[in-house]
């Protein structure tokens, strides 16, 4: 059995004027256990309603989501997420940042003091333990982030962009820092983003959100060693393949009908 299965999944979202929009449309995957699976598609396909989903912040129109076999009905620490902002509170301190979620599951002062030590080093972060969130760059905000993520002991990481706002190098960088910590220690990671290098990069495999309504056009075998050559030939044939596809949605002809189904809404 897959650790996540989403099986024909739909969600309609109420526009502004009050017009039920369907996000998604029959969206089928499955994820197995400590695989790194990225989601990736034009803007408006729906991956980050599809990770609210999966986080349990929203629940589907239709069709189900589940996490070993058991229904997503709400958020569980089994499923932690990382935004793509940040998400710290500003008032704590690093350690405190880390040490929220541990204090939430009521452990011990021994065990929040003895993660919190662990993910901070975990993350690269020793001697910035007493540091405020607007001292630090984007990049270790977001390593602050991460650890927070993982000091909670999920056996799945939700990640919806989680380094888009970053500048390339960083970025660069922050991909290959989260590589190590998931080799490290093992996780589902199901991660959200735009940039098929980046998908290709990380994954093990790669759902294609085709747009408007969201839904799995394909899922690609990431078949390549890591750590990755980016001038690898086979790599650079693969992310060209998958951005002119991209690019065909994003430019094509739009569909004629985007509201929903009454089927789906009844």
């Amino acid at each position: 059995m897959s650790q996540v299965s989403v099986s024909n999944v739909s969600k309609v979202h109420v526009s502004m004027k009050g017009e039920p929009l369907l996000a998604l449309h029959d969206v089928n995957l499955e994820v197995e256990k400590n695989e790194f699976f990225s989601i990736v598609g034009p803007s408006g396909c729906g991956k980050t309603t599809l990770l609210n989903l999966l986080a349990g912040f929203e629940q589907p129109s239709r069709g189900e989501l589940r996490v070993g076999g058991e229904l997503i009905s709400k958020p569980g620490w089994e499923r932690a997420v990382v935004f793509q902002e940040f998400a710290l509170f500003p008032w704590y301190t690093v350690a405190q940042n880390v040490r929220y979620g541990l204090q939430r599951k009521r452990l011990s002062q021994s065990e929040q003091s003895r993660l919190v030590e662990h993910y901070i080093a975990l993350v690269g972060l020793q001697g910035f333990e007493s540091r405020y969130p607007r001292e630090l760059s984007g990049g270790m905000r977001q390593r602050v982030s991460i650890a927070r993520a993982l000091a909670v002991n999920p056996s799945i990481l939700l990640m919806d962009e989680p380094f888009a706002s970053l500048d390339i190098q960083t970025r660069e960088y922050m991909q290959d820092e989260l590589l190590k910590i998931w080799q490290r220690e093992p996780k589902t990671v199901i991660f959200v983003t735009h940039s098929i290098d980046e998908a290709i990069k990380l994954s093990d495999r790669i759902a294609i959100m085709a747009p408007r309504p969201g839904r799995v056009e394909e899922i690609k075998v990431v078949d390549f060693e890591r750590p990755r050559d980016p001038t690898n030939p086979a790599m650079v044939r693969l992310a060209a393949e998958v951005k002119v596809w991209l690019r065909q949605q994003n430019f094509g002809t739009e569909p004629a009908q985007h509201t929903a189904d009454p089927q789906i809404i009844s």
